[in-house]
């Protein structure tokens, strides 16, 4: 049974406020919500990375819920065991199954029917199936480096990473741990950028800093090797058919082949594609033509909702 809003955490000055949700089986899941409830445009949601938080959608989120002409409600999620929500007792749970049932608990108890779903990665993936699932929730839908073909090159990097991370000192030493990771794929980020990355990756607890997602996070990776990769999601990925199609890659990304977006676009010859240089997976969406591109692509989805 889905439990309903279960409290309101903060509430800031840009029409910016934190809930809580309680998931299927009671765990509590942050949800981060911009702009108001009433909001005439469509709402958004926003679904992060494997290892990513609602933080990644600040900029992006900001812009869709200010838009002057049509404001819209955004809303982004925190999965089980990542940012502000609950860890999960059994990391067994960590998994697209359990986390599309947390989605539309959240869709459910936010009372949002109807949206434009961005999905970053595996919230692409969680986009996919739950337009398999409840095609009507979903008025269009934006794949951030993500398809239905994913490559085990880029599934075995992510996989030597997550949860390993060191300790870092302090916020430098972080962005330097990440400089040494990502910086072939993200070629042109300044040490602003490296630093604001930090600060998405860590956070302080008890005087030191900790990832911000469950590091036995990991375990939900740990079956997967070149000789066993993931299934293809062409079936979830048709799922989208009737609806608009956003798929925006990074040129440097080993995750989300140009093959498999060319596959892609072959069956959907609609579909809307952007490559953003100098960036890996999973592109930042923080760059200001990236966002008016994206909000441009919402704007049609209202569109042709309407029409």
């Amino acid at each position: 049974m889905i439990a309903a809003l279960s409290a309101t955490a903060r509430m800031g000055d840009g029409g910016i406020a934190d809930h809580f949700v309680t998931a299927p089986d009671g765990l509590r899941l942050h949800v981060r919500e911009y702009g108001e409830r009433t909001a005439p445009g469509l709402p958004v949601v926003c679904l992060p990375g494997l290892a990513r938080t609602t933080a990644d959608f600040d900029q992006l989120a900001a812009v869709l819920a200010g838009d002057r002409d049509r404001p819209r409600r955004v809303l982004a999620l925190d999965y089980r065991g990542r940012g502000l929500s609950d860890h999960d007792r059994d990391p067994g749970n960590y998994s697209i199954p359990v986390e599309l049932a947390d989605v539309i608990a959240v869709l459910t108890a936010r009372a949002v029917a109807r949206g434009v779903f961005i999905g970053t990665s595996r919230g692409g993936l969680l986009t996919m199936a739950l337009a398999a699932l409840r095609p009507t929730a979903i008025a269009g839908a934006v794949l951030n480096d993500i398809g239905p073909v994913i490559e085990a090159q880029g599934l075995m990097r992510i996989k030597s990473y997550v949860g390993k991370l060191p300790h870092p000192g302090g916020f430098e030493d972080g962005a330097e741990i990440l400089r040494r990771l990502f910086g072939t794929q993200f070629t042109r980020l300044t040490d602003a950028d490296w630093l604001a990355s930090a600060r998405r990756n860590w956070r302080q607890q008890d005087g030191r800093l900790v990832l911000t997602y469950d590091p036995q996070l990991s375990r939900a990776l740990a079956a997967i090797d070149p000789a066993h990769p993931l299934p293809p999601m062409w079936p979830q990925f048709d799922a989208l058919g009737n609806v608009p199609l956003m798929v925006i890659r990074g040129a440097n990304s080993d995750l989300l082949s140009a093959a498999t977006v060319a596959d892609m676009q072959a069956r959907r010859r609609d579909t809307v594609v952007i490559e953003i240089p100098d960036q890996g997976h999973a592109p930042l969406l923080a760059e200001a033509d990236t966002i008016a591109r994206i909000g441009l692509f919402v704007a049609r989805c209202e569109m042709l909702g309407a029409a």
